[in-house]
């Protein structure tokens, strides 16, 4: 492993910050509703997320939209992964790629909810948020590919159990982001005082915060009894198939 000073990156991570956060600002959902000739502000919830897409378009057009999300957020950090995984950070046993896989996907996701390019009026960054740690889980060992898998099943399982879409979709983020905290106890337990090694979970406890908040609404409905139930039946036949039943 190579050493490497904060002074030989700063760089690197305000690039990797201004990077990841336009990368988020590109929003799949507006542009698949464009492509239906509908701007995805004026359907459904006005959200431009994987949820609102379902009911207006049906389940294949979401799940396109849910697939192009996941890799939007996992991606960069594969990419940071593949550039700094050789480095140690000078003076310490912290991995770099441990720090700047969660520090691009914080950037991602902020772009994401609020995107300088559509007036910051994004999505609610849980697609991109799952990707990112299942991509991430990944390159720590190729097995983590099919636990991710489970972990996916099991949200949507409990999504179709209990219709709630959103708390669902917000315990499937704080339960990867829980994962991979211990991932980094485990690694770094003898260093834990370190400022990187804290940094990285200050990183995976921004990005539940940006989620976590960006479904404060929902929330609210949701503890007051007033949140839509998420029907995957109904999802599946779209907006006519929900008019029809």
């Amino acid at each position: 492993m190579k050493e490497i000073a904060f002074s030989q990156m700063w760089y690197w991570l305000l690039l990797m910050a201004v990077a990841c956060y336009f990368i988020g600002c590109f929003n799949f959902a507006v542009l698949i509703a464009k492509f239906k000739h509908k701007d995805v502000h004026k359907i459904g919830s006005g959200n431009p997320g994987t949820m609102n897409m379902s009911r207006e378009f049906g389940l294949k057009i979401g799940f396109l939209n849910f697939v192009l999300d996941v890799c939007k957020g996992g991606l960069p950090a594969v990419v940071s992964y593949l550039v700094f995984r050789n480095y140690l950070f000078a003076g310490t046993s912290v991995v770099v790629s441990d720090f700047t896989r969660y520090f691009c996907g914080v950037f991602v996701i902020i772009g994401h909810i609020w995107p300088v390019t559509m007036r910051f009026r994004g999505g609610k960054g849980i697609a991109s948020s799952l990707g990112l740690f299942w991509f991430s889980l990944s390159c720590e060992n190729p097995w983590y590919v099919l636990a991710g898998l489970a972990a996916f099943f099991a949200i949507l399982g409990y999504i179709i159990v209990t219709e709630w879409g959103s708390m669902g979709s917000l315990l499937g983020v704080t339960g990867f982001s829980i994962w991979q905290a211990v991932i980094f106890f485990l690694r770094y337990e003898e260093t834990l005082a370190n400022g990187w090694a804290i940094g990285c979970f200050l990183c995976l406890l921004a990005l539940n915060f940006l989620t976590w908040f960006a479904h404060r609404k929902n929330l609210v409905r949701l503890f007051a009894g007033e949140e839509h139930h998420t029907s995957v039946r109904k999802l599946s036949h779209g907006k006519r198939g929900m008019k029809n039943m």
